[in-house]
C-alpha cells in the first residue's frame, strides 16, 4: 500500500487531485467532533461544511469514477462526549433529531453518503473510528484491506 496525506490549505488542494488518477481506493478522514469549528483560513465556514465541500468533489470527481471510497468518522469518542453540551443545529440547522451520539453520527454519515451521485456504481465504505483504540482501528484496517484486494481482483477480470 502506498498511503499519502493531502489533507492542508484550500489552496493545495487542485495541486494533487489530478496525481491520483487510477488509484484502487481514497481513504477520506473526517472529525466528527469538528461539527461546531471553523476553518483556520476562514473562521466563518464550518469545517464540517468544507469537509463536506472536499469529499463531494472527490467523490463525483471524473478522475476517481473507478475508485472505492473509504470514509473514516474519526474521533467518536469525541462526538460522543461534545453532543452532550454542544448540540448538532450548530453546524446542521436542519437537524432535528437527539444529541445523541447515535443519532447525530448517523446524521453525519448520511450528509456524506447523500453526496454520491453515481450511487449505482460507486458505494461509500463508512466507518466510525477512534484512532486511541487500537482494536476498533485494527477491524476498519482489516475492513479496508479486504475493499482494497477485492477492488484489485475485479480489475484483473479475478472478481
Amino acid at each position: 500500500f502506498k498511503m499519502f496525506d493531502v489533507g492542508g490549505a484550500r489552496s493545495e488542494r487542485k495541486k494533487w487531485i489530478h496525481c491520483f488518477e487510477g488509484v484502487t481506493a481514497i481513504i477520506f478522514c473526517v472529525e466528527l467532533s469538528g461539527y461546531d469549528l471553523k476553518l483556520y483560513e476562514d473562521n466563518q465556514t464550518s469545517r464540517m461544511a468544507e469537509s463536506l465541500r472536499l469529499f463531494d468533489s472527490i467523490c463525483n470527481n471524473n478522475w476517481f469514477i473507478n475508485t472505492s471510497l473509504i470514509l473514516f468518522l474519526n474521533k467518536k469518542d469525541l462526538l460522543a462526549e461534545k453532543i452532550k453540551r454542544i448540540p448538532l443545529t450548530v453546524c446542521f440547522p436542519e437537524y432535528k433529531g437527539q444529541n445523541t451520539y447515535e443519532e447525530a453520527a448517523v446524521y453525519i454519515q448520511r450528509q456524506f453518503e447523500d453526496l454520491n451521485r453515481n450511487k449505482e456504481t460507486k458505494e461509500i465504505y463508512s466507518h466510525f473510528t477512534c484512532a486511541t483504540d487500537t482494536s476498533n482501528i485494527q477491524f476498519v484496517f482489516d475492513a479496508v484491506t479486504d475493499v482494497i484486494i477485492q477492488n484489485n481482483l475485479k480489475y484483473i477480470g479475478l472478481c
